[in-house]
């Protein structure tokens, strides 16, 4: 079978939606506040120096993935060991992906849709498009990307038009410091979604112009950057700080305030689409990376795991939204509890 390539506007496009990916679903950037975007900024430079790293790794032996760098470092039976680790990891973040898909889809489009149902379809699709090829997965994010741009340029616009947005929510900048948002910075956005680029240690090596991947990785990760610093002013100054750390999906309650002459509401199929498809590849690219240790690790075409670990990534799925709902009861529990403590104390 020939190998599949990737072109460099491919590569751009895989990078853009998959650091949009959950990031843009979740929100990021919380624990810093009306200064989310400067932590923002600041792991974005953080993220593009990441990237060199990789990419200087990676020219050591153009030819190799990963796993196969793993092997020259440290040998096949030590390389078997770290390529295993790896594949749980990567399969463990496509299962965190297609939970947040699932709680997104329920809540906003079919709210008596059972999740199971979501996951599973959702987790069979990625695999199939992995069994595929990245061909078909890198065409696909290139040829939706463009409508990505334009949904997102036209929810910037309805929002300012219906008067929701107000600069001042912003305000004020570094209230309380720059120790909140170094610390956002280089503890949550260093790791994610930034942290996360490792999964393209894995295609790195099918891209054909390979004397210009650098340059244009590196502006997929300021592109990218930039929608995610333009998404939280966006969400600040249409929801606040208070409504932000309330909501699930903040983007998407940013939407739903949309209000133009009682015509142009309820846009909320535009925000879904811009998540749905940063979460589409992102899960895809972690699935792929995962296919491709199995692959390593036994030497078989990494094809033959592509149904098996979809419906295994599903099954972790709602098992993490299984064992979330539990938490979330057994905190609301405690505060009900640690309230009813003080109420008699009083």
């Amino acid at each position: 079978m020939e190998k599949e390539n990737i072109s460099l506007s491919q590569l751009l496009t895989l990078l853009v939606n998959f650091l949009l990916g959950s990031a843009i679903v979740v929100g990021i950037g919380g624990n810093a506040k009306n200064d989310a975007w400067i932590a923002i900024c600041i792991a974005a430079l953080l993220g593009i120096g990441i990237m060199m790293f990789y990419h200087y790794m990676m020219a050591r032996l153009p030819e190799s993935n990963w796993f196969q760098l793993l092997e020259f470092c440290f040998g096949r039976k030590i390389s078997i060991v770290f390529g295993f680790l790896y594949v749980v990891y990567f399969l463990y973040i496509t299962s965190r992906v297609v939970r947040d898909f699932g709680e997104l889809i329920t809540s906003a489009i079919m709210p008596h849709t059972p999740i199971e149902v979501i996951s599973v379809t959702f987790s069979l699709l990625m695999g199939y498009v992995v069994y595929l090829g990245l061909e078909v997965l890198a065409r696909t994010s290139e040829i939706f990307t463009p409508y990505l741009m334009i949904f997102f340029i036209l929810l910037t616009i309805f929002l300012f038009v219906s008067g929701n947005t107000e600069f001042q929510q912003i305000q004020p900048i570094l209230r309380e410091g720059w120790n909140p948002i170094l610390a956002t910075a280089f503890k949550d956005l260093a790791f994610f979604p930034y942290g996360e680029l490792i999964a393209f240690t894995v295609i790195l090596t099918y891209v054909t112009n390979k004397k210009y991947s650098m340059k244009v990785s590196l502006l997929g990760v300021a592109a990218a950057s930039f929608l995610l610093i333009a998404s939280a002013l966006l969400m600040l100054m249409t929801l606040g700080v208070d409504s932000i750390v309330r909501s699930n999906f903040p983007l998407l309650s940013a939407a739903r305030n949309v209000s133009i002459g009682n015509f142009i509401e309820r846009i909320d199929a535009l925000a879904v689409f811009i998540m749905m498809l940063g979460i589409f590849v992102k899960g895809s690219v972690f699935l792929f990376g995962g296919l491709k240790g199995l692959e390593y690790i036994f030497r078989l075409p990494f094809r033959y795991f592509a149904v098996p670990q979809s419906l295994l990534v599903s099954f972790f799925s709602v098992l993490y939204a299984i064992v979330d709902v539990q938490v979330r009861v057994k905190i609301r529990r405690s505060g009900i509890r640690t309230k009813s403590l003080i109420s008699n104390e009083k």
